[in-house]
């Protein structure tokens, strides 16, 4: 069967499955809709308008579901498609009760919505295992040749590994070998070439040579590459030309960006203080030492801040003034500590860091100078990251890992930069929820990990 053919195949089996499962959910709630709530509320309904109210519901779960993922069936693992499902039906449920209530005129029994809810989820967790089981019954991984240089292939071949439902690298070849070579074996069994860290001219040829026969290639960008994903495309002349701004973000977008920052964290501070109230008490009663820290950190243009956050180790966790990574079982961390770093309550003090202008809530996280420093010896680019304000959350926390390396996480942040819009900041929010529940985004890093890792999160901690 022709490649061509059997994508097509594969994207007409997605579609079916995910409409299954969404037609199901709105066939749900037009049921507690037409049986229980259209009874109940005040506000007469001809047909007209029941269609209405269950095209709204539809609607604002499509939506939800587009934005988590929730019909990337073999692409995201099955664990991950249900947390998708999981924030989109909470959301929509919350948001079609509140609707009822409205029109209502008065809060209404919320028992038949939570009901329903119940049962989507558990119909979503058998559904998100059963319909990866059946796309990876039907379909086998990908068979990819991987193209390399001088960089060693262990690091990339270990992460296609992590996919491996989906990818299996059966073949390496060397740029060493020659072009005639890898051309000539290219095009015999391989469902897609994975280009790996080699010369531009070699990428150049490679590229063409499989964009003129159809051949599908996984490229890793280099960070010019990830600049130019964001450039405006000019038609001046008889030519396309391609503008890098000065400014990754125009004025509008930067007032839009700082009015969206100082609504949600009034918002997130004035809801979560019970929460923060109480995380004081307990970090305070287990050692008597101080409830938060501040530890210097870098901004937007290289500006540096004072970062806050709820203490999680023990006061003299680095006292011999080294900065380490925080491990698995990491015997620095405090009982309670382990706790909130697990469900990332130790961050919450950070919404007034927010609140003063010096973060944002979706943007790079921000380093320490001396990290900084460091990182620039080997990547002199990694000061790219200051070009924007410091984030509570950013690109390569959603798309990226504890212990990706420094480098990816730039490529990550530059990606954010490089292609900003306030769409993309709300988006990212919302898929932050998501990360906070997938193990891989919180977990610590292995003891032999320790040094070569990007400290990404606080684990020396000067105490305030």
């Amino acid at each position: 069967m022709k490649m061509g053919k059997k994508d097509s195949i594969k994207r007409i089996m997605v579609l079916q499955l995910a409409t299954f499962e969404f037609l199901l959910d709105v066939g749900g709630y037009a049921f507690i809709w037409f049986f229980f709530y259209k009874k109940m509320v005040e506000v007469r309904f001809w047909q007209k308008g029941d269609a209405l109210v269950l095209a709204l519901y539809a609607v604002v779960l499509g939506g939800f579901l587009v934005i988590y993922g929730g019909g990337k069936i073999g692409y995201l693992r099955s664990f991950e498609i249900f947390l998708s499902h999981t924030f989109s039906l909470l959301a929509s449920n919350i948001f079609a009760y509140g609707i009822i209530c409205l029109m209502n005129g008065t809060a209404i029994d919320p028992k038949y919505m939570i009901v329903l809810t119940m049962i989507q989820l558990l119909f979503a967790l058998g559904w998100s295992y059963l319909a990866n089981l059946i796309y990876r019954s039907v379909f086998a991984p990908r068979d990819l040749i991987l193209i390399c240089g001088e960089r060693p292939v262990d690091e990339i071949i270990e992460k296609f590994k992590t996919r491996k439902d989906r990818f299996q690298i059966v073949k390496i070849m060397n740029v060493s070998e020659g072009e005639e070579a890898i051309f000539n074996e290219i095009p015999n069994r391989y469902q897609g070439v994975v280009l790996w860290d080699i010369p531009q001219n070699f990428r150049n040829n490679i590229l063409k040579y499989c964009y003129a026969r159809s051949i599908r290639v996984y490229m890793m960008p280099k960070i010019s590459d990830v600049i130019i994903q964001g450039a405006d495309v000019l038609h001046f002349f008889d030519t396309p030309i391609l503008l890098t701004r000065e400014y990754p973000l125009n004025f509008e977008q930067r007032c839009i960006k700082r009015m969206i920052d100082l609504f949600c964290s009034i918002v997130l501070i004035i809801l979560t203080s019970p929460v923060m109230l109480i995380t004081a008490i307990l970090i305070k009663i287990t050692d008597g030492g101080p409830v938060f820290y501040k530890q210097t950190r870098v901004t937007i243009n290289n500006k540096p801040f004072k970062i806050i956050k709820f203490r999680s180790m023990k006061v003299d966790a680095e006292a011999d003034g080294k900065a380490r990574l925080a491990s698995k079982n990491d015997n620095r961390i405090t009982w309670i500590g382990k706790f909130i770093r697990k469900v990332r309550i130790d961050e919450l003090p950070q919404l007034f860091n927010i609140l003063k202008g010096e973060m944002s809530f979706i943007g790079p996280r921000p380093e320490r100078p001396e990290i900084i420093e460091q990182y620039m010896k080997e990547i002199p680019e990694f000061t790219f990251r200051t070009k924007v304000k410091a984030g509570l959350a950013g690109y390569a926390q959603v798309y990226g890992k504890y212990n990706t390396s420094p480098y990816d996480k730039l490529k990550l942040d530059l990606a954010y930069i490089e292609g900003y819009s306030t769409w993309m900041d709300i988006k990212l929010m919302l898929l932050t929820l998501r990360v906070l529940l997938t193990p891989d985004a919180t977990e610590g890093v292995g003891e032999d990990q320790v040094t070569a890792m990007k400290p990404e999160e606080d684990n020396d901690e000067s105490t305030v």
